[in-house]
């Protein structure tokens, strides 16, 4: 055999097997994301940077309380989807548009392919509502929503998506931002409140950016 071809590949050939892996378990496992909104605020901030944990959801149910990244309504809300002019973009395509310059560019990326951070606040089979302050009542209950501290005004002008009591069904959650008075979830999405289980990525494991706020994330009643 060629001894260049050798060196060539014992070169690259770890190379190769080290970003197989890093695919790979970005894929199944794990992955970074960060947070561009202050729909979680005071718990994310803006420019968060945090490890995703996906491997756990395909044996285990969300819990009250943990914070979840799952796919885009924009890719799964029935009403939403009636009005796009064209088909859902390609895993490829939006894995390609998470990256500069594509991903700065106005209206190029398609929303289909964003990711929401949300925490689940409802479980499947609970009777759950939200009063025009944002807070959420499980069968007749106020939640303890210690992580909040910007809940809506209450005015007479002010929307902050509140309904009366609707059952969850079943596999699936109602997923609310901590900033309850400038959050785009459940309350608001037009073809439904809820989020099936099979639209969720992971869930917020740890934070890793900035150095001075790492850690893992407290979860009432853990």
């Amino acid at each position: 055999m060629n001894k260049n071809f050798i060196n060539i590949f014992n070169e690259w050939f770890p190379l190769l097997l080290i970003a197989t892996l890093i695919t790979s378990c970005r894929s199944f496992v794990a992955e970074p994301r960060y947070i561009p909104s202050g729909s979680m605020l005071p718990e994310l901030q803006i420019n968060d940077r945090l490890i995703i944990e996906k491997y756990s959801r395909r044996y285990q149910n969300p819990k009250r309380g943990e914070i979840v990244v799952f796919n885009s309504p924009f890719a799964f809300d029935k009403e939403l989807l009636l009005l796009r002019s064209k088909p859902l973009p390609k895993k490829a395509y939006c894995f390609f548009m998470s990256f500069p310059p594509m991903s700065i560019i106005p209206g190029l990326r398609d929303p289909a392919c964003d990711a929401y951070i949300k925490r689940v606040v409802a479980l499947p089979g609970e009777i759950v509502r939200v009063n025009k302050f944002g807070e959420v009542f499980i069968n007749n209950n106020r939640l303890d929503e210690p992580y909040i501290s910007n809940f809506c005004k209450g005015l007479f002008f002010e929307d902050c998506g509140s309904f009366d009591n609707v059952i969850v069904p079943q596999n699936n959650y109602l997923v609310l931002g901590d900033n309850r008075s400038n959050s785009w979830d459940g309350r608001y999405w037009p073809g439904g409140k809820f989020l099936d289980k099979k639209q969720i990525i992971g869930k917020a494991l740890y934070r890793f950016w900035p150095f001075n706020n790492m850690g893992t994330f407290n979860i009432p009643g853990e």
